[in-house]
């Protein structure tokens, strides 16, 4: 139960961290950094920064920033495939 929560809380914190940039954003203020945007897409917050990209339309745009994303959905996915198929873990 704890992982559950764990993951909820990183998707949520996320996807409020991408809101705030876009409010940032709008009132041109300092904004949150890419890096520390895409560190939470990488410890897990992969659903809640994509929600929140495609609700606040943010960040859809920055093609740099939508292929760091996506390269890191994308090593998520590798790494979950290899370790079903490893059957480190399972269903």
């Amino acid at each position: 139960m704890i992982l559950l929560y764990t993951f909820l809380a990183i998707n949520l914190i996320a996807f409020v961290l991408i809101g705030y940039d876009k409010k940032l954003a709008i009132k041109n203020k300092n904004r949150i950094s890419e890096k520390t945007l895409l560190i939470w897409v990488a410890i897990g917050g992969t659903i809640g920064s994509s929600l929140a990209m495609s609700i606040f339309r943010h960040k859809t745009a920055k093609t740099s920033y939508r292929l760091k994303f996506f390269g890191i959905v994308s090593l998520q996915v590798l790494i979950i495939i290899t370790l079903f198929y490893f059957d480190v873990i399972s269903l």
